[in-house]
């Protein structure tokens, strides 16, 4: 899983089966460009023509020939479809409070493009092409994140701008969505039959925030890895709590992959060959470190899974067969987000105690009672404070990453008239799982700089060749600490690291890709 750097990834081609993570991330967070295939534009065109011969038989369609939600007992004249189809997206642009990040708007219509462009939908190729310009050329809507149930509120706002309303952001000016197209060379659309429900229902902001989040939760599994490697050395912990023989007795791969990372990275390590009989056993922050982190990627990666199924399905809602005779509307409830949902309150679980156990790390190396080293890491304490706060800092982040674990999926509030009587709650669930992987990418990095710091007072023994590469790597913009000074950019350049998985492809660099 994850066997491509997205930062490589120049374009991607939709039509031509399912796409990767690693692509999706490339087109989201570093601006790939979206190509269509020929198949991909045949299928649509051809959705599209059998919607346009429903309408023209009056079939009854929801949202297509009748109201949306509630208001499905009116029905409504072939007549009035392009005007019902404008009026779902202005109506339902009530999504408030700060806009998404980038990233997650780009990951949103790019969502939108594979929901809509599997040939189940009957939408214009036109409208598909201007969503993909607006990928192409940067104009990123403005999209207030807060308010969604599942679904609508946060695609609708996004969606203002197809038909030049709503505002957008373009070469980082924010401007009114008609002036933004224009810039752009772009031009506003008239948005036709069951285009704006099609835009607005599904799965689409759900997946596209719980993509980005099991990409950088894949990416923290494994510099957490790294740091548990560091955590050895500089604790001066056994490796015979990763030998074979004993791992090897539970029957999870994850477990046993991990302590293959482990014995890889510090192959070559003075400091774990002079450390393997230091003491019986070692305490709980660096013992069962094959146990939980196993436990953590089993979880992600089942997570994974569903949200790649996820994002190559067709969440729409209703779905027209071309296949069935002269083709048929069925109305069901593939909008539903409990697939991700659920698996994205799962993942914050998951992180939690990946996070839980690197603060605890922190702690026992910047305790003197424990860790055998100055307080807080420095050689004056007392008139310096060295890494005490550092400390802090991870520990208020597993705080707030234990309250946004509470799982969301498990609530429930009817809407529309209780016609949508249970909902999915799907979209906060991806939301703060995104938020929890940016925290744990910090808790991580705090990590680091603290063992690198410890391992500063090791003089006679070497690390292992990968460590040192992390060593050599972060020590280029974070130098060890003689006396106190501002921590701040030190955190946050060892976070960069993790977050582009600069610090994954150091290592891996030495040791080869490193198991997940």
């Amino acid at each position: 899983m994850l066997c491509k750097d997205p930062r490589g990834i120049k374009s991607v081609i939709l039509g031509k089966g399912d796409i990767t993570i690693e692509e999706f991330v490339s087109v989201a967070r570093y601006g790939a460009e979206v190509q269509f295939s020929d198949e991909y534009c045949e299928k649509v065109k051809h959705s599209k023509s059998l919607l346009e011969k429903f309408l023209a038989e009056n079939r009854i369609i929801y949202g297509v020939t009748t109201g949306f939600g509630d208001n499905v007992i009116n029905v409504i004249s072939p007549s009035d479809s392009v005007k019902l189809q404008t009026n779902i997206i202005r109506s339902h642009a009530c999504a408030v409070g700060a806009p998404l990040e980038e990233e997650l708007v780009r990951g949103i219509q790019l969502i939108q493009l594979l929901n809509t462009g599997l040939g189940y939908s009957g939408v214009s190729l036109k409208m598909l092409e201007l969503i993909k310009n607006l990928l192409n050329k940067r104009v990123i809507p403005f999209a207030p994140g807060e308010g969604s149930v599942g679904y609508l509120g946060v695609e609708a706002q996004l969606s203002l701008v197809l038909l030049g309303e709503g505002k957008a952001w373009y070469k980082g000016e924010l401007l009114e969505g008609g002036e933004a197209l224009e810039r752009a060379g772009l031009e506003p659309i008239v948005i036709e039959c069951k285009e704006g429900l099609s835009l607005l229902n599904g799965t689409t902001s759900v997946t596209a925030i719980a993509v980005l989040t099991i990409y950088n939760a894949i990416q923290a599994t494994k510099a957490a890895d790294i740091a548990g490697a560091l955590a050895y050395e500089a604790m001066q912990g056994t490796l015979k709590a990763c030998d074979k023989r004993l791992i090897d007795r539970k029957k999870h791969i994850e477990q046993s992959r991990t302590a293959e990372n482990l014995l890889s990275i510090l192959k070559d390590s003075e400091i774990a060959k002079a450390s393997m009989n230091l003491r019986v056993q070692d305490s709980l922050t660096i013992r069962p470190l094959p146990q939980i982190h196993g436990a953590v990627k089993r979880t992600l990666r089942e997570a994974a899974t569903s949200v790649v199924e996820e994002m190559n399905s067709c969440s729409d809602n209703p779905i027209i067969f071309p296949e069935d005779g002269d083709g048929i509307a069925l109305m069901g409830g593939n909008f539903d987000g409990a697939y991700v949902g659920i698996h994205m309150d799962a993942a914050c679980i998951a992180m939690a105690n990946l996070a839980k156990l690197s603060e605890a790390k922190v702690d026992r190396l910047v305790n003197r009672h424990l860790s055998g080293y100055p307080a807080f890491l420095v050689k004056n304490p007392g008139l310096n404070n060295g890494y005490m706060i550092p400390q802090y800092t991870a520990a208020g982040l597993v705080g707030e990453i234990r309250v946004l674990s509470h799982p969301s999926t498990i609530d429930n509030v009817p809407t529309c008239a209780s016609q949508e009587d249970p909902v999915s709650m799907a979209y906060y669930a991806s939301k703060k799982a995104y938020e929890v992987s940016k925290k744990l990418e910090y808790i991580l990095a705090i990590e680091i700089m603290t063992e690198l710091q410890a391992l500063d007072f090791i003089n006679d023994l070497k690390l292992s060749t990968a460590t040192q590469a992390v060593y050599d790597l972060v020590r280029k913009e974070v130098p060890t600490v003689e006396e106190d000074r501002y921590f701040y950019p030190d955190m946050e350049y060892i976070k960069a690291l993790i977050h582009d998985g600069a610090l994954v492809k150091c290592v891996e660099s030495i040791t080869g890709n490193l198991k997940f």
